[in-house]
């Protein structure tokens, strides 16, 4: 509470009312570095996602459903916690006439309009955040320099990314393109960095000009002399002197990102030149793998395979003997994908929770929450990886011994929309709405459902959530070939148990006919299947991935997991 009162002290001096802290920085990237982590200094909660809105005499924690539970326990003390899209800032601020402060790089025109809509609230700029007035941080960035991927990893020379984009710009009838998704510059480049814990990005921003001119504004102390030769013809900047870059452009036509492009940024644009506010092209370009990163992914989720499906057999042995808890089970996992020179580090958080831990639907456990895994409960871990050439993510739902008659019903009801998920004959029009239904039919013949998406596009070791596709209620996105998604419909029953099944999927295209293909090897635990409920075609599927799984994996166990392995992907 201390440090919310500091932060309401500043009001008066700064003629506010209230204060917005959003947990992205500058940069807007799903995983904020600690040092920039200001919605936890203030808050404590550690989701990925949200933003606090202190007033002087209010303090709301805006999360979306899948931390509505989190964000209670980590900072319902002092905070009231609302779930988003079901209310907004504007509907709780209404006609109050209220000076709002905020740090204009931390937050996109586009983000603020949808937050607090049109009504009596006056939004005002304040260029020194005011968290950093009261906390004395320690910045560590990391230092690794940034880097090309191998000739075999990237599958499209960088010269001809730009030549779509120099056709596009001509196409729209513009002078620029503005690329401020760091994760866009890394896969137009062909460059990685460590920019972030959880993926290979490059902090940074592009300004592509319609000749093919291209400035790069980054960390110089990161861009190595090797990456200087390779890009004779790009000129590498400060990322200091971005702002100073836009400023000296004049009558011209630049395409900007609203969902990338920070208040700021677009200020000093939109003063003396046109703005086209599209979709950075760049995000479907990279949503389309082509056939050599399709094989390289299929690699690295054999290798993920090997190491979750052992990490499984494991702890099924030892879980009522070793006084396994939920954060020794995921140090353990972990090891067992270290053991591959191909892997780099975590694409996320590892989520491992058992019993009702399991109900959070993004829980990460802590010395306080840690708990053992006991006899009778169901165990669910989500998890992935990076890898010299692919990004994975999967999560399985463990019976530890468990044999509650509903568990096991309900497990099967979300296996049978996970099936229908992959099973799904896609159209040239198909788009993430319309599977979503599916994913969730089975649930809700019985009143049940789930607080998230069905599925999130995933990078080409990048990001592990990535647009502009998804399986989603609102999503409209039309699938196309190449596109890798992942399929994870769930259950979560507060405070009792947690349930989701999560494959990667592509879409595999083959004579102009599509499928969802599965990119993900590991067993799924026939113990919480109820086989009587799986009609002839959903046990065909069971049988025929774990045929596939055992294919693949067979050759990386040793005797007395591959026993284990046949009894797993044995035909129910």
């Amino acid at each position: 509470m201390e440090k919310i009162n500091k932060l309401k002290k500043i009001f008066e001096r700064e003629k506010i009312d209230g204060y917005i802290i959003p947990k992205n920085d500058e940069f807007f990237g799903e995983y904020t570095p600690d040092y920039n982590d200001r919605l936890n200094f203030i808050s404590g909660f550690t989701g990925s996602y949200g933003f606090a809105l202190v007033l002087k005499n209010k303090n709301y924690l805006f999360v979306d459903g899948r931390y509505t539970l989190q964000a209670n326990n980590q900072s319902g003390k002092f905070f009231k916690i609302i779930t988003i899209p079901n209310k907004m800032p504007s509907d709780i601020l209404k006609e109050k006439k209220l000076s709002i402060g905020f740090d204009p790089n931390l937050f996109t025109e586009k983000s603020l309009f949808i937050f607090f809509g049109k009504n009596k609230i006056k939004l005002k700029p304040i260029f020194q955040n005011l968290i950093d007035k009261i906390w004395k941080r320690k910045i560590v960035k990391n230092k690794s320099k940034f880097y090309l991927l191998p000739s075999e990893a990237a599958d499209e020379r960088y010269q001809l990314k730009v030549n779509k984009i120099a056709k596009y710009l001509k196409k729209k009838r513009s002078d620029f393109l503005f690329v401020t998704a760091s994760e866009n510059n890394a896969w137009l480049l062909n460059i990685r960095g460590r920019d972030t814990k959880y993926a290979p990005i490059p902090h940074s921003y592009i300004l592509i000009e319609k000749n093919r001119n291209i400035r790069f504004f980054c960390d110089l102390k990161k861009v190595s002399s090797t990456l200087r030769r390779s890009f004779k013809q790009i000129k590498f900047l400060d990322v200091k002197d971005c702002a100073k870059t836009l400023l000296k452009i004049e009558n011209k036509k630049l395409i900007i990102d609203s969902n990338s492009c920070s208040f700021f940024l677009k200020s000093l644009i939109d003063k003396k030149n046109k703005i086209l506010n599209l979709q950075d092209p760049i995000y479907l370009f990279k949503a389309i793998k082509g056939k050599q990163e399709i094989e390289n992914i299929k690699k690295a989720h054999i290798y993920d395979g090997v190491a979750l499906t052992k990490y499984l057999f494991w702890l099924k042995r030892n879980f009522y003997k070793k006084n396994i808890s939920e954060i020794t089970a995921s140090k353990k996992l972990l090891k067992f994908r270290k053991k591959n020179k191909k892997f780099k580090f975590l694409s996320f958080p590892t989520i491992s929770g058992t019993g009702p831990n399991g109900a959070i639907i993004h829980y990460k456990a802590t010395h306080k929450t840690d708990r053992k895994l006991r006899k009778g409960d169901i165990y669910l871990v989500d998890s992935g990886g990076q890898y010299e050439f692919g990004t994975t993510d999967v999560t399985r739902t463990i019976s530890l011994k468990n044999s509650n008659k509903r568990i096991k019903d309900i497990f099967t009801r979300v296996l049978k929309g996970h099936i229908a998920v992959s099973n799904f004959k896609l159209k040239k029009n198909t788009s993430g709405s319309e599977i979503d239904t599916k994913a969730r039919k089975y649930l809700k013949q019985i009143g049940l459902n789930y607080a998230h998406g069905t599925g999130h596009g995933v990078g080409y070791f990048l990001n592990v959530h990535e647009g502009p596709h998804a399986i989603s209620k609102k999503n409209k996105v039309n699938f196309k070939g190449g596109m890798i998604v992942s399929n994870e419909p769930g259950y979560y029953e507060k405070n009792k148990f947690g349930i989701r099944i999560e494959n990667l999927i592509y879409v595999k295209e083959n004579n102009k006919k599509m499928n969802f293909e599965n990119l993900t090897m590991a067993p799924i635990d026939k113990d919480l299947i109820v086989p009587e409920r799986l009609d002839k075609k959903e046990k065909k599927w069971i049988n025929n991935y774990h045929k596939t799984v055992f294919k693949n994996l067979k050759s990386f166990m040793n005797k007395v997991d591959t026993l284990e392995l046949k009894k797993a992907c044995s035909a129910i």
